[in-house]
Formats: structure tokens, sequence, C-alpha cells
């Protein structure tokens, strides 16, 4: 009898390194690579669509009804491993999140002083809601809950040793780890959503994980206040990384 395909789904904020960890998955070669699917239905059913660049192509082109893309997700079988990359705030109020249980999910998470100035730059005003921190603790809860498994990992962490936390990963995941996931070819890749032409630059350009390097500029006086929101959320989820 064929071992069950393993469905995994990272769940991360934005200005992370979710497309460097999918890049590194899609190494892989029993593992398929799906770039934000619920991306359009996001947009479609927030307000984000006003502020997101290149909304109204990723709308056009990407399927915008949240069951059938859960329903891919469930079902796809091309290969024996799936990753899936998500973003958290994609889990849009009234979407069925029972399908959770039919997936290994991975939290990924990054400090908020580093993260907020990065996203600001593309998107300026942003919200907790933009942002993930309070619906990635959501979703652990909702996973404790369910007696579901709960894999936070920390972008700096997974920077400062890439070898380790990976293996790390794959273990928690129950996959084996291969060296294949630390390097690939500098160049887009065919998964590649829309939107990589407004935020993929750094990846397209990098080889593999690119050393981590702390933020030297003084942090925005006008983003305080969201990073006072966001630290109690961020300070939880550490307390669960691998």
């Amino acid at each position: 009898m064929a071992a069950p395909i393993k469905r995994i789904s990272l769940w991360s904020g934005p200005r992370n390194i979710s497309t460097t960890l999918m890049y590194s998955f899609a190494q892989r070669i029993d593992t398929q690579v799906f770039d934000e699917p619920l991306y359009g239905f996001y947009l479609k059913n927030s307000q984000a669509k006003e502020y997101h660049p290149g909304a109204d192509e990723i709308i056009k082109t990407m399927e915008t009804s949240g069951e059938k893309v859960v329903e891919m997700m469930k079902t796809h079988s091309e290969k024996p491993v799936l990753f899936f990359k998500n973003m958290t705030h994609h889990l849009v109020p009234g979407l069925d999140r029972d399908f959770l249980k039919d997936l290994t999910n991975v939290i990924l998470t990054r400090d908020p002083v580093e993260m907020l100035p990065s996203y600001a730059e593309v998107v300026e005003t942003p919200t907790l809601e933009d942002v993930g921190y309070k619906m990635h603790v959501e979703l652990v809860e909702q996973l404790q809950k369910n007696n579901l498994p709960v894999i936070v990992i920390d972008s700096k962490a997974v920077l400062l040793n890439p070898e380790k936390q990976l293996q790390k990963l794959c273990e928690a995941i129950g996959i084996s780890f291969d060296p294949a996931m630390l390097k690939w070819t500098p160049d887009a890749r065919s998964e590649d959503g829309s939107w990589a032409k407004y935020w993929y630059t750094n990846i397209h350009k990098s080889s593999g994980f690119i050393p981590y390097q702390p933020k030297t500029k003084p942090f925005p006086e006008k983003l305080k206040p969201l990073l006072e929101e966001c630290m109690p959320y961020y300070e939880k989820l550490l307390k669960f990384a691998i």
C-alpha cells in the first residue's frame, strides 16, 4: 500500500521567508509546491483588493472560490509531498477551517520589529489583520483545541542555521531531510504567482537562504502602535517554535 500523501500548509505572515521556503521545498524531487492558492479568494472577499498591488490581475487569473481551493488542497495527488505556501490572513472569516485536519500545518513567524518596516514599503498603512500575528495565535489555539500538531518556526532561527532548522522541520512534518533543499538556481519559478514582480525581487536573485542580517535603520515612529499590538502575539508564538 502506498504511503499517504503528505500535505503541508505553511501559514505565514507577509514579508517573511515563506517564498524562500517554497523554493527550498521545490528542490525536492518528491514535492510539488503551490504559491498562495487562497490569494484570489482573499482579495475577492476583503478590502485588501483596494491596496494590494496587482489585485485585479490576481482576482481575474486565480480560483476565487475558497471551497474549491480547499478541495484542491485536500485531493491533489500528483506527488507524494505537496507544499502549499499560504498566508494566515487569507483565512477569511466564513471559510470552514475543518480542512486543517487534513493538512500538516506549519506556522512561520518573524519578529515584527523587522517585518513591519519591510511590509510598509509596499503597503503604506498596514493593520493587525494585514500582518497575521493575531491570526497565527488563533490558529495555534484552534489546532490545540482539535488535538492537531502545532509546528511553529521563526525566520531568524532558520536563516541563522538553515540546515539544522530544515532538519528539525522535516522531522516534525514526518519526511526525510533532503540536502537539495539548501540550494537552487537564481531565477523565477513557474509556480510563482502573478504578484512575484512586486514581492520576489530578492528571492529571484538568490541561490539559497540569505544569511540573517539585523535591521539597522531606526524603527518608523508611525508603526510603533502596530508594533505594540503585534508583540504579545509574536512572543506567544515563540514559545512553540521548534
